[in-house]
């Protein structure tokens, strides 16, 4: 996938997110039962699960295909920005 699809991927996942926010929020307002806010949260949870795997997904893909030499730097480079975005995982 390339970067602008997944980013649309992404701005996707992050508007859905928004929306079943938006739907909680009125939700509580509204004093709907514990059952069905929690349906909700966990439908932007779910969203936002799925923003931010594609984005540490296409951050791994461009780590790696990063032209340049395997040089021990250019890979301890890589293995540090990997390290780095697994924590977000």
């Amino acid at each position: 996938m390339d970067m602008q699809t997944s980013h649309q991927h992404i701005v996707k996942w992050l508007q859905r997110a928004e929306g079943h926010l938006k739907s909680v929020i009125a939700m509580v307002g509204k004093g709907r039962t514990c059952v069905d806010i929690a349906q909700q949260v966990q439908a932007v949870e779910s969203a936002i699960c799925n923003a931010r795997t594609t984005l540490v997904r296409e951050h791994i893909d461009h780590c790696l295909e990063q032209p340049g030499s395997q040089d021990a730097q250019s890979t301890a480079a890589v293995m540090s920005q990997l390290k780095a975005v697994t924590k977000y995982l």
